[in-house]
């Protein structure tokens, strides 16, 4: 379980997978890797196995199962490890653009280089928001459930001294080091209990927070029993791509 510590409090947020509701204030931004050996709304991948990752990327193709879309590891090796690069995401709202820092996360930067290249992010929705304790709207799984993703993981990155203040995009994980996916988070109001630096943070928002600010101000509906839900105000990735 990953977590942030605030004030002793019986609540527990998960994002993704189920968590044991432990006595702190603990928020799981993450997916489910699951068991189940099947694949649905898949696209034509590479070969799984027609690339290797470097030690610093860590990738590796996991099990696909009901909500995983198959499209095989990035070109890690190959990853830009300075300048940046902008992720751009049409939305049904409005536009909204990402700096993101190759020289900190090069291996994340790869990664949503290779999903936005396969389409993987288009038609999905933004699935979950959290506006008690921590203030995140969660994206990028294409199968709508939190438990989505590409059939690999990679390293985290950027960890020393990460700071998550409003306009801050960072990876969710399943909890254990090296599981990050495809889904992301962005942080629109800064919180006075802090998350753990346990979450890559890759990018800031530079256009579009004011869409963000829209989707949160309408709320959620209270649908995840561990807290947050589906935004009430529903955001959709049209298309996304990165440059």
């Amino acid at each position: 379980m990953i977590g942030l510590v605030a004030a002793a409090v019986a609540i527990v947020l998960c994002l993704g997978i189920g968590c044991a509701g432990l006595v702190v204030y603990y928020v799981q931004l993450g997916n489910d890797s699951g068991s189940d050996a099947s694949s649905e709304g898949t696209e034509t991948p590479p070969s799984p196995g027609s690339r290797t990752a470097s030690a610093q990327c860590a990738g590796s193709i996991t099990p696909a199962h009901a909500q995983t879309k198959v499209v095989g590891l990035p070109d890690f090796d190959g990853a830009a490890q300075t300048g940046t690069a902008t992720m751009r995401l049409s939305t049904n709202l409005g536009q909204i653009a990402i700096t993101m820092d190759r020289a900190r996360t090069p291996c994340t930067v790869a990664s949503f280089q290779h999903l936005a290249e396969r389409k993987f992010f288009d038609g999905s929705r933004c699935h979950r928001l959290v506006a008690e304790g921590i203030f995140v709207l969660q994206c990028s799984d294409p199968s709508g459930t939190g438990m989505g993703g590409p059939d690999y993981r990679f390293a985290d990155e950027n960890l020393a001294g990460a700071q998550y203040g409003r306009g801050v995009v960072a990876m969710a994980n399943t909890g254990e080091p090296g599981t990050n996916g495809s889904q992301f988070f962005i942080i629109f109001q800064d919180s006075t209990s802090g998350l753990q630096p346990l979450y890559t943070p890759f990018g800031t928002v530079t256009t579009g927070l004011d869409v963000v600010d829209r989707v949160a101000a309408g709320g959620h509906d209270n649908s995840i029993a561990a807290g947050g839900g589906t935004p009430k105000v529903g955001i959709t990735i049209q298309t996304l791509s990165v440059d």
